[in-house]
């Protein structure tokens, strides 16, 4: 079993980044393989809408874009793996651009024929994963967990609609807010939890595969 996990924070050695490393690591303690995609140091660029990959070549599982970046070779990888974390700090209210960027960009996992005006593509073949792939999300910010329903599930729900398409569930979402102040004991009760968050999502993926 492979577990990706996307960092969407510029800050690499950040408290995000620590609890994505953590996730990973609960991961791989269930004896999945995992890689750590650190978003910042990939030339990933800004989707110019024009619809080439999602409406043309519907025998590929995916879409051919024409710009010419590292989307497609990343691409290539999340579609071969069987689990997901994505991490991102809450920049003003919302994931990070650099993650909203990379979101954009798996609209090459879809697919609708032109002729289909006004309706939402469907995955292309082989991208259905009939929920035995999952995925969970770490969001982080400075304001209070009491405040995770106006800073954090906004930034979670910008993930639903490609993990709808694709039929990949969601097992986990954590905010952890107060991290402006949050002392180094508090952090480690948060990195455990993260821990087990990558536990949990190989135990589900197992668990699901077992009913196929």
């Amino acid at each position: 079993m492979k577990i990706l996990g996307f960092l969407g924070s510029p800050r690499l050695k950040g408290k995000c980044s620590k609890l994505l490393d953590k996730a990973l690591e609960g991961a791989a303690s269930k004896s999945a393989e995992i890689k750590k995609f650190e978003l910042i140091k990939y030339n990933i660029q800004y989707c110019r809408g024009c619809g080439n990959c999602y409406l043309k070549k519907p025998e590929l599982s995916i879409g051919i874009c024409p710009l010419k970046d590292d989307m497609a070779l990343i691409l290539e990888e999340y579609t071969q793996a069987d689990g997901y974390i994505f991490a991102s700090p809450v920049y003003d209210m919302f994931i990070t651009a650099l993650m909203k960027t990379f979101v954009e960009r798996m609209i090459a996992l879809t697919y609708k024929p032109p002729s289909d005006h006004a309706k939402i593509p469907d995955a292309r073949t082989g991208i259905a994963a009939n929920f035995t792939k999952m995925a969970s999300i770490i969001i982080t910010g400075n304001c209070a967990d009491e405040l995770r329903e106006v800073m954090g599930e906004p930034c979670f729900e910008s993930f639903d609609g490609h993990l709808m398409i694709q039929q990949v569930d969601t097992v986990d979402t954590f905010y952890v807010g107060g991290l402006e102040y949050m002392t180094d004991e508090i952090f480690e009760k948060r990195l455990d939890t993260a821990y087990q968050l990558g536990v949990r999502l190989v135990e589900k993926i197992e668990k699901a595969r077992q009913h196929l």
